[in-house]
């Protein structure tokens, strides 16, 4: 067989997972249950699997909490690994017979030093699920965090918030000669800012500040 053929044979040992592990909120698909469900076929028509990492982003972001007087009172650094990557599929049988797939990759890490490890594992599991168009139950821990999200009211914009975001529309304003009222629509905002809740606020106040920066150095 070449090496298509042997993987479709591969994709027809595993018409289905179901999730089992458990997390407090949720079942889900392990990344050792899907590497286990294919890898006995794998081993048996001689597929080997390299995976390789071409470029990587890590990317620091730290929110300030504050008090109500405005001081600093605890910070949180999340630490954003992004991976780009190809997997290698390689005929042992026929070396010279591979097929290379790009693929993406992200792991969120607190401490910083797991971030590779936890992109390497996402994308381990969700490379051979989408590999052999492998189906998992309905109960998906996205699907059913999205539920519960949608459930929840979203926190409003806190007012320092409120604060920075009018400061910096202001201040865009002011660079491109505009009103406050026409930076808002320009980034989306469509109610009153006081409506928005806290982490559309937190993406809007970034995105002003690149804008601002941006056009600083237009006008450097």
């Amino acid at each position: 067989m070449n090496i298509y053929q042997k993987l479709i044979e591969v994709r027809k040992t595993v018409p289905y997972l179901k999730k089992g592990d458990k997390a407090e909120q949720y079942q889900y698909t392990s990344s050792s249950q899907v590497v286990a469900a294919v890898r006995e076929k794998m081993d048996e028509l001689g597929l080997l699997l390299v995976p390789r990492i071409i470029d990587k982003n890590v990317r620091a972001e730290t929110v300030e909490f504050k008090d109500k007087s405005g001081n600093v009172n605890k910070k949180t650094t999340t630490y954003f690994t992004e991976l780009t990557m190809e997997f290698k599929w390689i005929n042992a049988e026929k070396p010279e017979e591979t097929m290379i797939v790009p693929f993406y990759a992200q792991g969120v890490d607190r401490a910083g030093e797991k971030g590779v490890g936890k992109a390497l594992t996402y994308a381990e599991k969700y490379f051979l699920l989408k590999q052999f168009n492998i189906p998992t139950d309905n109960d998906d821990p996205d699907a059913f965090q999205q539920k519960v999200e949608e459930s929840k009211p979203p926190k409003p914009i806190t007012p320092e918030q409120l604060k920075e975001l009018e400061e910096l529309a202001g201040r865009f304003a002011e660079i491109r000669n505009v009103t406050k009222d026409q930076v808002y629509k320009a980034i989306g905002i469509t109610t009153e800012p006081e409506k928005i809740p806290e982490g559309l606020a937190y993406n809007l106040i970034e995105q002003l500040k690149h804008w601002i920066k941006n056009a600083t150095k237009e006008t450097a």
